[in-house]
């Protein structure tokens, strides 16, 4: 049966204005007709998906965790099922679901039709699918422009982690979960919903997207290199075992500074401490292998 998907590509991203024709073609060879909208500001993106959503029977979303995260709460409202075109520069959340990143194969994953329920992350009311954080990651965010993922895809995440690492400070923070509440010194503290986060890196080895719990980490530590000794320990979620890492799971957090400081949700800023992270479980329904 034909299915009509509403699709949004984000023309903007790296890839995404050369891939838009390609998506329209290869959905149209799938038997999916999609209506092609385009969306200027991340804040239009769900109140478009809302205005569309007795139109079409799906939405497909093309571009990176960025775009997939403005998308989150118009999908819920929508009550609609969202398909992923990997097309942004680290697409954690399809690493996280076994999207491939190859458009054709992508495709076939939304045509199969084959769904699966998945949580969501919220801070201050935020959606987040893989990781939110605050310290470097935000840092991070807030230096890497729109123009140098353009000119440098992967390679401009790695140009500007140099220069953050560099300048790196430890900032103190009061972290309140489960009742308990600790004082730290720390470089970085990352709740993750999902799995993967920063081009392939596991929150925890064994967090996954779909399990109600929130992961958190806090590195603290005084000095940033110590990272590099480390790099192993992050792709594979092991950083942990690490004494100066503190590990904790919850289903809810609260991250207080003594002066506000940015929020980094899937790469964007969106708020700023004081902050409470929750988990809305199931929240969202994608398309999945």
């Amino acid at each position: 049966m034909s299915r009509r998907a509403l699709l949004i590509v984000n023309s903007h991203s790296r890839s995404g204005a050369s891939q838009c024709e390609r998506a329209v073609a290869i959905l149209k060879a799938h038997g999916i007709e999609p209506l092609h909208r385009e969306c200027e500001s991340r804040e239009d993106l769900s109140p478009l998906i809302a205005r569309h959503a007795g139109d079409v029977d799906c939405v497909v979303v093309g571009g990176g965790d960025g775009t997939l995260n403005a998308a989150a709460l118009g999908v819920i409202d929508a009550k609609l099922p969202l398909g992923i075109l990997p097309l942004g520069t680290a697409n954690d959340l399809a690493r996280t679901l076994g999207i491939p990143f190859d458009l054709d194969a992508a495709a076939d994953v939304i045509a199969a039709g084959k769904t699966r329920r998945i949580d969501l992350g919220l801070v201050n009311g935020q959606p987040f699918f893989n990781v939110a954080s605050i310290g470097l990651s935000a840092e991070l965010a807030q230096k890497l422009t729109r123009d140098i993922k353009r000119r440098f895809g992967r390679l401009g995440y790695a140009l500007v982690a140099v220069k953050v690492l560099a300048q790196a400070r430890p900032f103190r923070a009061t972290i309140i979960g489960e009742g308990e509440s600790v004082r730290v010194k720390t470089l970085q503290i990352a709740i993750g919903n999902g799995r993967y986060y920063g081009g392939g890196n596991a929150v925890e080895k064994d967090a996954a997207i779909d399990d109600e719990h929130l992961d958190l980490y806090s590195l603290e530590f005084n000095r940033a290199w110590k990272l590099a000794l480390m790099a192993r320990s992050f792709r594979n979620g092991a950083h942990g075992a690490w004494r100066e890492v503190r590990a904790v799971r919850a289903k809810e957090f609260d991250i207080r500074t003594r002066i506000p400081r940015p929020v980094n949700a899937d790469g964007e800023i969106v708020t700023h401490t004081p902050a409470h992270f929750s988990i809305r479980p199931s929240a969202v329904t994608v398309f999945a292998p």
